[in-house]
This record gives C-alpha cells, sequence and structure tokens, in this order.
C-alpha cells in the first residue's frame, strides 16, 4: 500500500495543531489492531471510574500543595487531565466536601489559579507544538523510501530501523508531552482521512519511543543502584525493548528457551513498579509506556500458556 508522502506531511502539518491542545477524550493503544478508544482521564466522557477518581485527587493535592510558581510545569505535564471539565469539577467536589477551612481555602485558590495556569501553558505550548511537529515529521519522513518519497506499507525492516535510528538521535528533553501530542494529533488526523496506514507508522513510532524511554530509563537507575545488568532476564528484555513489536513474538520464543517466562515477567513488573509509577500520573507519557509494558506481558503470559 503506498502513501504519498510530500502532499500527506504538508496536510497533517498545517491541520493537525488544533488536536493537539484539545482536550478530547482518546488514547492510543498498543494493541495489535489499530484502537483510538478513549480514556475517560483525557476529558469529561461519562462516569469517571474509581481508579480514575484516585489519580485525579493524588494530582489535585499534589497541586493545592505546590507552590505558585510550580504550577505552570504541574499543569504542562498533564495537561490532558487537568484542563478537562472533570478535572475542574473534581475540584469544586472537593472543596464541597471539604472541612477543614485550610483546605478549603487551598482547593479554591487552585481552581483559580489552574484556570489562569492553563490559559498561559495553552499560549506557550503552541510554540513547542510548532517546534516538535518539524521534528515528528523529520523523523516519521524516514518511514518513505528515498528514491519516491512515498511510504510503502507495511514498512520495510530497513524503514522501521531508521525511523528508530533517526528517534535515538533526537534531542532526549524533547520527548516531552508537546512530541506525544503531537504524534497522538496526527493519528487522529489520519484516522479522520482514512489513512490506516499512516496511523499505524505513527503508532509504531510511540512503541518505539516506549522502548526506548524504558530503556533509558531502566539504564539509568540501574546506574545509580550499581547493577551491571548481567542477569539473563534483563538481557532479554532489554533485546525486546529494542526490537520492533511484530518480532516480539519469535524473540520471546527463541530468549525464553534459555530465560524462563516467569523470570522475564518479574523484570518486566519490576520495570513496570519502579520506572513506569514515577512518572507523573496522567501524563501521556506514563500512559503509553505502561500500555507497552502491559502488551509486552501479555505476550509473554501468552507464549508461556501455549507453551503448557
Amino acid at each position: 500500500m503506498k502513501i504519498a508522502s510530500a502532499l500527506f506531511m504538508a496536510t497533517v502539518f498545517a491541520t493537525s495543531q488544533a488536536f493537539a491542545l484539545s482536550t478530547l477524550p482518546r488514547s492510543i493503544s498498543f494493541n495489535r489492531k489499530t484502537s483510538l478508544s478513549s480514556s475517560r482521564l483525557d476529558g469529561n466522557q461519562g462516569q469517571p471510574t474509581n481508579e480514575d477518581i484516585t489519580v485525579i485527587d493524588e494530582m489535585i493535592t499534589k497541586m493545592a500543595e505546590a507552590k505558585p510558581y510550580e504550577l505552570p510545569n504541574a499543569v504542562q505535564r498533564a495537561f490532558r487531565v487537568c484542563s478537562s471539565p472533570r478535572f475542574f469539577l473534581r475540584i469544586a467536589e472537593r472543596t464541597d466536601q471539604a472541612t477543614d477551612n485550610l483546605e478549603k481555602e487551598k482547593l479554591s485558590a487552585l481552581a483559580s489559579n489552574l484556570a489562569a495556569t492553563v490559559e498561559a501553558v495553552v499560549s506557550t505550548t503552541q510554540d513547542q507544538l510548532d517546534e516538535r511537529a518539524k521534528d515528528v515529521e523529520d523523523i516519521v519522513k524516514q518511514a518513505s523510501e528515498p528514491s519516491s518519497g512515498e511510504f510503502l506499507v507495511p514498512l520495510s525492516n530497513e524503514r522501521i530501523e531508521a525511523m528508530r535510528e533517526a528517534l535515538v538521535k533526537y534531542d532526549p528533553s524533547k520527548l516531552d508531552e508537546s512530541f506525544l501530542s503531537t504524534v497522538d494529533s496526527w493519528i487522529v488526523k489520519s484516522h479522520q482521512d482514512g489513512m490506516d496506514g499512516m496511523v499505524g507508522i505513527l503508532q509504531r513510532l510511540l512503541q518505539q519511543y516506549a522502548g526506548l524511554q524504558v530503556s533509558r530509563a531502566r539504564a539509568l537507575q540501574q546506574q545509580e543502584e550499581g547493577d551491571d545488568k548481567s542477569k539473563s532476564a534483563d538481557e532479554l528484555f532489554e533485546k525486546l525493548l529494542a526490537c520492533d513489536t511484530e518480532n516480539w513474538n519469535q524473540e520471546i520464543v527463541k530468549g525464553t528457551s534459555e530465560v524462563s517466562p516467569s523470570s522475564l515477567v518479574a523484570a518486566i513488573q519490576k520495570t513496570m513498579e519502579t520506572v513506569i509509577l514515577g512518572l507523573e500520573n496522567g501524563t501521556m507519557s506514563q500512559r503509553i509506556q505502561a500500555e507497552y509494558l502491559k502488551e509486552l506481558v501479555d505476550r509473554v503470559e501468552a507464549l508461556k500458556q501455549s507453551k503448557a
């Protein structure tokens, strides 16, 4: 399947920015089927679950205790959540429920300061989104054929690796919420235009992002702990983080001939507990990396069951 490159990239770049700052509920799935299933935390969709409310309450408590100059960074890290109507409604609910006058004052002040902060962050974030859009375009272009500029779907191994190499060379400090919001908005635009092939390419970029970020976080953690990362399960885990998700099954089968599936799952779950839970609650980076590792655990468990 061919996707024309230049016209498509120009169209997406020009029209997707409005989506990037939207609080419309959507999510990016790492399941084998393309999915744009919604996340209740991203907007005001239906009744939130107890888990949703717990995450929102944690964020509200942290923001209420934060100093005013810390609020912009907190909002920027979880813009989709804390700018949603559901978030403001929960602040109002907690204000009404509070019996302590000091807590009531803090929550009332937060509601007032948050509205002004969200407005200021929108203006600042737009500049970052424009910059990130160009960066995302440069990475995605690596998936196109050098000779024709067209995207041939499914991508060849060479194009997949070219995307990953471009992502690895990308400034790590720019792999932020603005970067993810840009990719997310391109996915939505591509989906609306019926460009399923491009949706798949962009989701693959997010999978590569997740694997790279998890690997980097693990390396930093192991360096701080003085761990030499020589355990067989950790070595296999790192190999899976670096390879394309389409090759996971065969690599798991090959790797678990020497490493038990249980020890591999334990290594992944340890990372989920120590790395993923350490990320800011409600952020896209946390959600994407968590989905990525959950899918990996599901693959290992499924292959383990098939061998039983």
